[in-house]
């Protein structure tokens, strides 16, 4: 940090004026950013994000071990105001993460917080070379909800492509289905739990501390941490293939308990001795010949004289101004009286109606599997069919959440692909001129199969009076209604019908379009603002 010369200053220098107000800073910090330092703990409990205690400790060892390369520079700076800046945007991001009560924002936040108290401590021209270990924070961070999702279940996708392709290259007789590996006498789930996601985040964040500890060329670098990924994609492969023929030889109940755990964590140290085996494989392109111990800058001698540089730190009027708000946030926040959030008042889905013109419901509620239910997360969901005449059926399906940033927002798109169903089109499309409709009413309009099987899917977003079709959109509502009304709940809407032999794709879409002329006017009592 900033720092006066003395080579070896007093205990009382601990307690000067700089200390002082540092620690005010952090205090300050502490209370405005509790939302997002709890959502982190929270988050930091499931498998997904277990390594996330250890990410702010290497951080850290990477900032001392940086820190070496540049000595105590003593006197006043005149380019610490870039930091303020930056610490009084984080101050903006994280108000608005707790005005939309989306924890996730604040924890966002919070990183940008450090990386501005970096700039005033040190300065512009000596602060910015600290990017690295500030960035490597962001491997502590949960991901957004809608981005977990699509991620989850593509490499839920690639793994079980690649885990059956090494089956049938140990001439294991096995089908894939969506996500469900068929071996004949018995079916495999390749589950969210198997996506590979509990490896790829913390060997994403090892191969990252590993890329800036290496010495060879940037595009060494480059290809250690981009190489991350595909081997994590490659090993995870292999383990359902392992999986698979365990099953095959011994029966399921391998892969429970110790088995399922003991199989995760060799693939595990398998991911990073690859990394290792691929950094020696670089190194031979490497110009200075070296071995992989050289190659690494391991140097561990002087952390701790590193760490008492704290002690150097200056009040600057930069540093006083930072804490000083950091503190006048934290209390205005604290004296703003709680909004009275509208209530989203309802009616359930048990008392949806079962004819609409000549539309019939037939049969009855269809209820879900408890693990679908489980991964939807909503808090009221319908399934139904209607039919009119002989006319093939139509599917209505909807999903509320009273808390969408709570893992709402779920996307047909990516449900469908690991039910086995295959999206062989899609497209974004306004129905309002043919629904009579005054505003925008985005939907998405797709056709999926399953073998010889054709449907037609019309699915959107219901965002509070909005018509969403793009999931991304969608959580861009969220967060803003989240901002100017403290409301988060919403729903999705999925309406489907087969595509008859004989039928054109036209008369397909003529039977939701005219489905949907009879549903839309009956969702508001069901989904607010709709």
């Amino acid at each position: 940090m900033s720092m006066t010369q003395d080579t070896a200053p007093p205990v009382a220098v601990f307690f000067s004026w700089g200390m002082f107000w540092l620690a005010v800073a952090f205090i300050g910090a502490g209370v405005f950013f509790i939302d997002g330092l709890d959502a982190l703990l929270t988050a930091w409990q499931l498998p997904e994000y277990s390594h996330g205690p250890l990410i702010p400790i290497l951080s850290g060892l990477l900032f001392l071990r940086q820190l070496k390369e540049y000595p105590i520079d003593p006197g006043p700076k005149r380019d610490r105001w870039v930091g303020v800046m930056v610490l009084l945007g984080a101050l903006v991001v994280g108000t608005m993460g707790k005005l939309a009560n989306i924890s996730d924002i604040v924890a966002y936040a919070t990183i940008l917080w450090i990386g501005g108290l970096l700039l005033i401590s040190f300065g512009w021209k000596t602060g910015k070379h600290f990017w690295p270990p500030v960035l490597h924070l962001v491997y502590m961070l949960p991901l957004p909800g809608v981005l977990y999702y699509k991620l989850s279940t593509f490499l839920q996708f690639v793994s079980s492509e690649l885990g059956v392709w090494f089956l049938q290259l140990m001439s294991v007789p096995v089908f894939l289905d969506g996500n469900i590996i068929d071996l004949g006498t018995l079916k495999l789930h390749v589950a969210e739990a198997c996506s590979g996601l509990r490896y790829l985040f913390p060997i994403l964040s090892f191969s990252y501390i590993f890329a800036v500890l290496y010495k060879g060329p940037m595009w060494h670098k480059a290809v250690l941490l981009i190489s991350a990924a595909p081997i994590t994609v490659l090993m995870n492969s292999v383990r359902i293939a392992i999986g698979g023929l365990l099953v095959q030889e011994f029966g399921v109940e391998w892969l429970e308990g110790f088995t399922h755990f003991f199989e995760g964590w060799v693939i595990f140290l398998a991911c990073i001795l690859l990394l290792f085996a691929l950094a020696r494989i670089m190194l031979f392109l490497n110009p200075q010949k070296m071995g992989l111990v050289d190659a690494l800058d391991l140097d561990t001698d002087g952390l701790v004289p590193q760490m008492l540089r704290v002690r150097y730190v200056r009040a600057s009027t930069a540093l006083i101004v930072s804490a000083s708000a950091m503190v006048l946030a934290s209390g205005i926040w604290a004296a703003i009286p709680e909004r009275d959030v509208l209530r989203a008042d309802r009616d359930s889905f048990a008392l949806f109606p079962r004819q609409m013109g000549e539309w019939k419901q037939i049969g009855i509620r269809d209820i879900l599997d408890p693990k679908v239910v489980r991964e939807l997360k909503a808090d009221d969901y319908h399934s139904v069919n209607f039919a009119k005449g002989n006319e093939p059926t139509v599917g209505f399906f909807s999903a509320w959440y009273k808390d969408q940033s709570q893992g709402g927002v779920h996307s047909p798109e990516i449900c469908l692909p690991g039910s086995g169903w295959e999206i062989a089109w899609l497209e974004r499309v306004d129905v309002a001129q043919e629904l009579n409709h005054a505003g925008a009413f985005e939907i998405n309009r797709a056709i999926i199969q399953k073998g010889e099987t054709r449907m037609m899917v019309y699915y959107w977003f219901e965002q509070k009076g909005r018509k969403v079709a793009w999931d991304f959109a969608a959580k861009m509502y969220l967060v803003l209604d989240g901002i100017t009304t403290g409301r988060k709940d919403g729903a999705m809407v999925r309406l489907t019908t087969l595509i008859a032999d004989g039928e054109t794709d036209a008369d397909a879409a003529a039977r939701l379009n005219e489905m949907m002329q009879e549903v839309v006017p009956a969702l508001p009592r069901f989904i607010p603002g709709a």
